[in-house]
C-alpha cells in the first residue's frame, strides 16, 4: 500500500486546471465525485506559471485550486513540474538547452528539452522542487511527489561530453583499460588522453546502414549508459530535497514500460513505488500485459501505479481510434490483474488547446457528464470503490521467467549486424505470447535477479551476456 491515507485502489488522473478558469475548476470538482474520482496529479507542466521570473514564484493559483479539491475530499499526487522548463530559464541561461546528435543546440520549445548534465538545470529544478515541497509537504491530502515527467531523450553538448569522460573515468580507471574493452585499436582509435574521447554522435561515431549504427559499439554503448545514468540523477537532485523536507512522503516518476533510452531496472531502486503510462492498442492484450510484468518485476514483484492510460483515443497515433465500449474497463482490469494498485488517466479534463486537445480525456471538451465515456469511467470509479482495499499488495508468485535487458537491447541495436530484423522487444514478446496463451504468471526479469524461484526462464536473443549469467 503505497500510502494509508487512501486505502483502496486510487483512481484518478492528470489534472490541468491552469489551462482554465475558476467556473470549471468547481463544475471539474463535482464531475471528479460523480465518477469516484479521488485522486489528481498535479501541476505536471506549470513551471511557468508557478516560477514567472527567475526570483519569483507565484502559488495564487495552485493554492485555490488544492483548496477546492481538498474540500471535496479528492487526494494529490504532487508533480514538480520540471518537465518542460519555462522560457525564463532558456533564455537567461541558453546553456541548459540539449544539443542533438548532429551538434545543433535546440532553442526553446516543446519539453524534455534541457540538458542532464547542466549545474543550471539542477539548481533550478531543485529550487522549484523546494518550494512546492515546504508549501504543500505537510498538506493532509497529499499522497505522494511525482518528480518532473516521462524522462527521456539524449544530450550530446559540451557539458555532456565532459561529464561523460569523467564518467568513464571511474568506470575504466585507466586508458589502457578503457582501450583495451572498447578494441580502440581498431581504425587508429586508440585514446591517449581522456580530453581525446569524444562525445559518439552523427558528426563521427554513429551512421547510417538501414537504421542507426556505429563501427564502435563499446563506445556508443557507454554513453547510453552514461546518459541513462545522468538523466537519473537529474531526477536524484530533486529527490534529495523531497527527502530532507517529507521524508515521509512516498516518491516516484513515470516510467513507459519497454522505453528504450532509459535503463528502468538501474531507476528501479530509487523510487519508491514504480509508476507507469500504458497506452496500448486494440488486438495488443499480450503484449501490453508483458510490459506491465515487467514494470512490475523491475521493483522485486511489487504493486506498482498505472499512472496514466486514456479513457479513450489517443492523438499521436495515424487513426486515432476511439475506445470501443468497455475497452477502458478492460485495460484497467488487465493493469490490476498484473499488480497494479492505481487506475489513474491521461487526462481528467481534454486540453484546451495544442497538442493535446483531442487527446481522450474523462471530461470531454462539452464539459458535461452526458457522454459515454464519462459513464463508462463513473461506472468503474464506483466499481474499484466497491472494491476497496481487497486487492490491495497483492503478490503475482510466477515459475515462468522472461529475461529483459537494456543493454542487451542497446548492444544489439548498435551492431553492425547479424541482421535488421532482429527487434529485440518484439522477439521476447513472442516468448512471451507462448507462455501467456497457456495461461501462465510470468515475471520479466534482469539478468541480475534471483532465478531460483523459477522452474522455467527464457533468455531469447541474448547478444550480451553479463559476467556469471552462464552459470546461473
Amino acid at each position: 500500500m503505497i500510502s494509508k491515507k487512501l486505502a483502496k485502489i486510487w483512481y484518478g488522473g492528470d489534472y490541468n486546471p491552469d489551462q482554465w478558469g475558476e467556473d470549471i475548476w468547481k463544475e471539474d470538482i463535482r464531475l471528479f465525485k460523480m465518477a469516484g474520482i479521488d485522486v489528481t496529479t498535479l501541476p505536471v507542466f506549470s513551471w511557468g506559471q508557478l516560477q514567472p521570473s527567475e526570483n519569483r514564484f507565484d502559488f495564487d493559483k495552485l493554492d485555490k485550486i488544492i483548496e477546492g479539491l481538498s474540500n471535496a475530499d479528492i487526494y494529490l499526487c504532487m508533480a514538480t513540474s520540471t518537465g518542460a522548463m519555462p522560457a525564463w530559464l532558456a533564455k537567461a541561461y541558453p546553456e541548459v538547452l540539449r544539443v542533438n546528435e548532429s551538434g545543433l543546440r535546440r532553442t526553446y520549445g516543446e519539453r524534455h528539452n534541457h540538458c542532464p548534465s547542466s549545474p543550471v538545470f539542477r539548481e533550478k529544478s531543485k529550487g522549484l522542487a523546494r518550494q512546492l515541497a515546504l508549501r504543500y509537504g505537510k498538506h493532509d491530502k497529499l499522497l505522494l511527489w511525482h518528480v518532473s515527467n516521462e524522462y527521456g531523450g539524449y544530450c550530446y553538448c559540451d557539458l555532456c561530453e565532459k561529464s561523460f569522460r569523467v564518467w568513464l573515468q571511474n568506470r575504466y580507471e585507466s586508458l589502457e583499460n578503457l582501450n583495451d574493452k572498447w578494441t580502440a585499436a581498431f581504425w587508429s582509435h586508440t585514446f591517449h588522453a581522456w580530453d581525446e574521447i569524444p562525445v559518439p554522435n552523427y558528426l563521427n561515431e554513429v551512421n547510417f546502414w538501414g537504421r542507426a549504427r556505429t563501427s564502435f559499439q563499446a563506445m556508443v554503448l557507454d554513453y547510453y549508459r552514461f546518459q541513462s545514468w545522468s538523466l537519473l540523477q537529474s531526477y536524484l537532485a530533486e529527490v534529495e530535497v523531497l527527502r530532507s523536507i517529507t521524508p515521509d512522503v512516498p516518491i516516484t516518476t513515470n516510467m513507459m514500460g519497454t522505453y528504450k533510452w532509459l535503463n528502468y531496472k538501474e531507476w528501479a531502486p530509487h523510487v519508491d513505488v514504480v509508476s507507469w503510462d500504458s497506452y496500448p492498442f486494440r488486438g495488443y492484450s499480450a503484449r501490453n500485459a508483458m510490459r506491465h510484468d515487467l514494470m512490475r518485476s523491475i521493483k522485486g514483484g511489487k504493486p506498482f501505479m498505472l499512472m496514466e492510460q486514456t479513457p479513450n483515443q489517443v492523438n499521436w497515433s495515424a487513426q486515432n481510434r476511439v475506445r470501443l465500449p468497455g475497452e477502458m474497463r478492460m485495460w484497467s482490469y488487465q493493469a490490476i490483474a498484473h499488480g497494479a494498485d492505481t487506475v489513474m488517466f491521461f487526462q481528467l479534463r481534454r486540453s484546451r488547446g495544442s497538442g493535446e486537445k483531442l487527446h481522450g480525456a474523462v471530461i470531454d471538451h462539452c464539459g458535461h457528464e452526458n457522454t459515454r465515456i464519462f459513464r463508462e469511467c463513473a461506472a468503474l470509479g464506483h466499481e474499484l470503490e466497491k472494491l476497496g482495499s481487497g486487492l490491495l499488495d497483492s503478490r503475482i508468485k510466477s515459475k515462468v521467467a522472461i529475461v529483459f535487458d537494456w543493454e542487451n537491447w542497446w548492444a544489439l541495436d548498435l551492431s553492425n549486424g547479424p541482421n535488421d530484423a532482429l527487434n529485440y522487444p518484439e522477439i521476447v514478446e513472442r516468448f512471451y505470447k507462448a507462455f501467456w496463451d497457456m495461461g501462465l504468471s510470468i515475471d520479466v526479469i534482469n539478468p541480475d535477479d534471483d532465478f531460483s524461484p523459477y522452474q522455467v526462464i527464457a533468455a531469447p536473443l541474448l547478444y550480451m551476456c553479463r559476467d556469471g549469467l552462464g552459470t546461473k
